[in-house]
């Protein structure tokens, strides 16, 4: 069958072990599946986002910190019914959710191993974990087995995102993908850890502040978006729309952790992090917008501790 679960489709056959435009058959490979600490508070919590990164990637973004696992230079290949095991290992293990990262390319092996763990004990809520260019009907697909979304708007600009993500239609897709994420969460849900009370967003905002609060989100779409560095008024771009468009019915995520690996050599303009006064000037622009549900990141997180270790 020829691929078409991403939008550049590709056609590669790979049940017949053609490599797509992803890097990868059609067989499952994955880069590491753990408990993770770096995600937004809502969703690492205290002991953890139960992370299964899979190996290869539609989009090969020129600055991307795992560049390894994109071109599936690391990871080993598991069935689909391994990777069900996996999920509820990943619950015992005290996992909060379960955090498919970069799993388009496997989607009808995922769904499948998502229901069968869920038929068999996993009642914690999935994370789908992408860089945002999907297609409408992959996130379809996913429709009551996926309860958080956290997709990338990477750029407006086409021209950026020709550049450095190899795709000139990359808002056209993502900003249509996020919208059917948007209609099945609806607006953002949150659960008190240990309790069975649900918080709406402005009870969230509220108590998140209180050291000893443990609140993770059940449902809803968090939009994350890495400042670049040069690139201040395309990151305004991305977050007016989302404001104008969204509301308060999602979160954004405005990360500054930009880190300049070996990768960007060819990109001098990319071959350094993300100044104090560009991350600041986004988070003053977003304010200025009324945005009022947001992570942002404090001090300097732009580095390479944020770069876990991947199976060999």
């Amino acid at each position: 069958m020829k691929c078409t679960l991403c939008p550049r489709h590709c056609l590669a056959d790979r049940e017949k072990k053609e490599t797509g435009i992803c890097g990868q058959t059609d067989e499952i490979k994955i880069a590491r599946a753990a408990l993770h600490m770096w995600e937004e508070p809502c969703i690492s919590g205290k002991s953890g986002s139960g992370t299964v990164f899979f190996c290869g990637c539609p989009l090969h973004c020129v600055f991307c910190q795992n560049d390894s696992i994109a071109n599936g230079t690391v990871g080993r290949e598991i069935s689909k019914e391994q990777l069900a095991e996996i999920f509820l290992k990943l619950q015992e293990e005290g996992a909060n959710n379960i955090n498919l990262v970069t799993a388009g390319h496997f989607l009808p092996k995922i769904i499948f191993s998502l229901q069968k763990a869920k038929d068999e004990g996993l009642t914690i809520p999935v994370v789908y974990n992408t860089g945002g260019y999907e297609t409408v009907d992959a996130i379809k697909s996913l429709e009551g087995l996926v309860d958080i979304y956290l997709p990338d708007l990477k750029y407006v600009d086409s021209a950026l995102s020709e550049k450095y993500s190899h795709v000139k239609d990359y808002f056209f897709v993502a900003s249509k993908a996020i919208a059917e994420m948007t209609r099945q969460t609806q607006k953002a849900r949150f659960q008190i850890k240990g309790t069975k009370k649900i918080l709406a967003a402005e009870e969230y905002n509220e108590l998140c502040e209180e050291e000893d609060a443990e609140i993770l989100m059940t449902k809803g779409v968090i939009v994350r978006h890495l400042l670049l560095p040069g690139c201040v008024r395309d990151s305004k771009a991305v977050i007016a729309y989302l404001l104008e468009t969204y509301g308060d019915s999602i979160y954004i995520s405005i990360m500054n952790q930009f880190t300049p690996l070996s990768n960007v050599k060819k990109y001098p303009e990319l071959n350094r992090k993300v100044t104090e006064k560009e991350y600041d000037t986004v988070i003053d622009y977003a304010i200025s917008l009324g945005i009022e549900n947001a992570f942002i990141q404090e001090g300097d997180v732009a580095r390479e501790s944020f770069i876990p270790s991947f199976y060999s």
